[in-house]
C-alpha cells in the first residue's frame, strides 16, 4: 500500500452501525435478492448499450441506476441546482464518498464515465459492468500512473463526456467533514477547459409521521462502506435498515478556468460540498 494514499479514520465497527428501525430478515433477504438480480440484469444488458444513441443510452443508464438503489430498499432524493441536461459537454462531477451506493446514486442523476480504483475491476458482476460502462480505472499504488490518468480524464472531457470522480480518494462515514479533495482530477478539468459540478451525497434514516423531518438530520451509518468492511456485510446492513434515504444535493457549477490553479479549484469544490447549505433539506425535486 502506498503511504501517500488517503486514509479515513472511519471503521466498520464504529461508523457503520445502524441504530434505527430494521426490516424483518425475510423482507431484507428478499430485497437483497432483488438488488442482486437487478445488478445481474444490468450486467447482462450492458453489452447492448452501444446499439442505442447517446440520449437513449443515458436515459437507460439513469433508469437502471435509479432502479438499483431502489431495489436494495433505499429511497432517492435529489435537491439543489438544476441538473445539467444530457449532452452538456466537458463536465467534471465531483462528490464526497461514503458508500458503494454513491456510484448508482450519481449515475441515476448524472451518468458519466466514473474514475474508480483498479481493484473494482476484479469485483464479480460489478467489475465487468463498470468496465462496460466506460469506467476509467486507476492504479492507486503507482504514483507514476497518475499523469496518464489525468491525460485520460482530460481526453474524455474534451471528447464531450461527463466524468465522475470522488476526489477524497477513499470512503468516509459521512458524519464529519470528510477528506481533502485531491487536485489531480481538477488539473484534468483545467486542461480540458471543462466545468466542475460539485454534488453532496448524504444518507438519512427517515421515519413515519411527524418525526420524519427531524430524523432526516441524522446521518445513516448503515450506508457507510468504510475501512476493511466486507461488501456482503455492507449489503446486508443496507437492506436491513428501514427508512434509508440517499440524498444527492446538486451545487452550482464552477468553470475550471475561474480559479488560478488545480489546488484552488479543489479547495473551492471541497468547501462547497462540505458547507452547511449543502446539508439542508430543501424541497425534493426527485423521488
Amino acid at each position: 500500500m502506498n503511504p501517500w494514499l488517503p486514509a479515513a479514520p472511519c471503521a466498520p465497527g464504529t461508523c457503520a452501525a445502524h441504530t434505527g428501525r430494521t426490516r424483518l430478515r425475510p423482507v431484507a433477504a428478499a430485497l437483497l435478492l432483488a438488488g442482486c438480480a437487478w445488478v445481474l440484469a444490468g450486467a447482462l444488458g450492458a453489452p447492448f448499450l452501444p446499439l442505442f444513441g447517446p440520449t437513449r443510452r443515458e436515459r437507460l443508464i439513469r433508469r437502471w441506476s435509479y432502479g438499483a438503489v431502489r431495489a436494495f430498499g433505499v429511497r432517492v432524493r435529489v435537491t439543489g441546482a438544476p441538473v445539467p441536461p444530457a449532452g452538456t459537454p466537458g463536465t467534471l462531477v465531483v462528490a464526497n464518498h461514503i458508500s458503494w451506493l454513491d456510484i448508482p446514486l450519481v449515475a441515476a442523476v448524472l451518468p458519466g464515465r466514473m474514475l474508480a480504483k483498479r481493484e473494482i475491476r476484479q469485483w464479480p458482476v460489478l467489475g465487468p459492468l463498470a468496465a462496460r460502462g466506460g469506467t476509467l480505472f486507476v492504479d492507486r499504488d503507482r504514483l507514476r500512473a497518475l499523469p496518464a490518468t489525468v491525460r485520460a480524464l482530460a481526453a474524455a472531457m474534451r471528447g464531450g463526456s461527463r466524468v465522475v470522480v470522488f476526489p477524497e480518494g477513499t470512503t468516509w462515514c459521512g458524519r464529519g467533514p470528510g477528506g481533502r479533495f485531491g487536485p489531480a482530477a481538477f488539473q484534468a478539468a483545467i486542461d480540458a477547459d471543462a466545468t466542475v459540478l460539485p454534488v453532496r451525497i448524504g444518507y438519512r434514516v427517515t421515519g413515519h409521521g411527524a418525526a420524519a423531518p427531524a430524523e432526516r438530520h441524522a446521518p445513516a451509518g448503515a450506508a457507510a462502506f468504510v475501512g476493511d468492511d466486507p461488501l456482503p456485510a455492507s449489503l446486508w446492513r443496507v437492506v436491513r435498515a428501514a427508512g434509508l434515504t440517499a440524498e444527492l444535493h446538486v451545487l452550482q457549477p464552477v468553470p475550471a478556468g475561474a480559479l488560478p490553479d488545480r489546488r484552488a479549484l479543489a479547495r473551492r469544490a471541497q468547501r462547497a460540498v462540505a458547507s452547511e447549505s449543502a446539508n439542508r433539506s430543501p424541497e425534493s425535486v426527485h423521488h
